[in-house]
């Protein structure tokens, strides 16, 4: 969903072979279905075997893994003093794990080819403390340090890992703030959000995966050749490192 269908309807009009993977199967089939030729593999990043599997399958399909990017993210929003070990281990799970086990099986994959990319989502959140995303912003800023490490680690094999750090996106992930319990849309709510959102930014705008997706596109790309062990912040200006 949101980026992550985003970025590779992107890559696919870029002339790559897409392998799509995702937990939510109807998701999934649906993203699928916008891509042609997309190789669909349901997956559950945060189990290792899974992501192992998935990389097997991928370059079974296409005979290559060229480009790896790990998007898959949840969010739930708790104060320090109120969040349950539940929360805290099912958001490490699929943010912090599942962005491992995928540089860890497509670090394999690529460093035994000499080449590749590793492009791993991780959010602004990571770097600036937000109230009630401390489990999200801290796995998203290991995100941001992992990154680092797998540049440095597989680097000397041809592999670049780089991080792009999203702001404010309007995807199913943000919909929840003004989403009625009913799943109906509190129009008033959103424009307020959106609205808010978009006065913080000096462009005056709030994102949409595109944004980012263009942004996966060229980390993906030989374009950005000489990078690795980088955040590219697609933003809208509001933090500035």
């Amino acid at each position: 969903m949101g980026i992550g269908r985003q970025a590779a309807v992107t890559y696919a009009r870029a002339g790559a072979r897409v392998v799509l993977a995702d937990r939510a199967v109807e998701g999934l089939e649906e993203t699928g279905s916008l891509i042609d030729g997309a190789v669909v593999v349901p997956t559950d990043v945060s189990v290792k075997s899974d992501v192992d599997r998935l990389a097997e399958e991928a370059a079974r399909a296409t005979g290559r893994i060229d480009v790896w990017a790990n998007v898959a993210g949840i969010i739930r929003n708790s104060l320090v003093v109120d969040t349950t070990e539940a929360d805290l281990d099912a958001i490490v799970a699929v943010n912090l794990k599942g962005v491992y086990w995928g540089c860890a099986a497509a670090g394999r994959a690529m460093a035994a080819a000499g080449r590749g990319s590793i492009v791993n989502v991780a959010s602004a959140g990571g770097e600036v403390p937000a109230p009630t995303l401390s489990v999200y912003g801290m796995t998203k800023a290991a995100v941001i340090q992992l990154t680092r490490t797998v540049a440095a680690e597989l680097g000397p094999r041809g592999v670049r890992a780089n991080a792009v750090a999203p702001g404010f996106i309007d995807t199913p992930m943000t919909q929840r703030n003004w989403t009625r319990p009913d799943g109906t849309v509190d129009e008033a709510r959103r424009a307020d959000t959106l609205g808010q959102r978009a006065a913080q930014s000096p462009l005056g705008v709030t994102g949409e995966p595109q944004d980012i997706a263009y942004a996966m596109l060229y980390l993906a790309s030989d374009a950005s050749r000489f990078m690795t062990g980088q955040v590219v912040r697609p933003n809208g200006g509001v933090y500035m490192a």
